[in-house]
């Protein structure tokens, strides 16, 4: 089952949004990373990189995302993985509470991160360039 890792500089946020998307679908294992270590505003990469961690798979981890700096968090993190682990774990552009709630169903359905992602397309919003 394909994992989901949340991104937010709220841990509020994240947690909200977790909360939301399991909600509909209790099965996904889905991380947050909300906030920095020391519980400010912002995104952490070791925050990032542990969530990774608890979410992965060989199915493989889509991680959503609120803001451009937790999207530059995220590609710093996926460049301290593993090659192995980097090939199974992907950012995605979508809005975060409807992506990652539609992602969480697709997820639970058994689909794979390219139809998960074909499900999300319509969700995007430009926030990767």
């Amino acid at each position: 089952m394909v994992g989901l890792v949340i991104i937010s500089h709220s841990s509020n946020v994240s947690k909200g949004v977790k909360e939301l998307a399991k909600e509909m679908a209790k099965e996904v294992p889905i991380a947050e990373a909300g906030g920095t270590e020391d519980d400010r505003i912002g995104t952490d990469i070791n925050k990032i990189l542990k969530a990774i961690d608890e979410v992965y798979s060989e199915d493989g981890v889509l991680i959503l995302f609120d803001l451009g700096s937790a999207f530059m968090n995220a590609e710093m993190a996926l460049e301290m993985l593993d090659e192995d682990k980097k090939n199974n774990v992907e950012i995605i552009d979508a809005a975060l509470v409807e992506g990652a709630i539609t992602a969480a169903v697709e997820s639970s359905m058994d689909k794979s991160r390219a139809e998960i992602k074909e499900a999300l397309k319509s969700l995007s919003l430009g926030k990767i360039s």
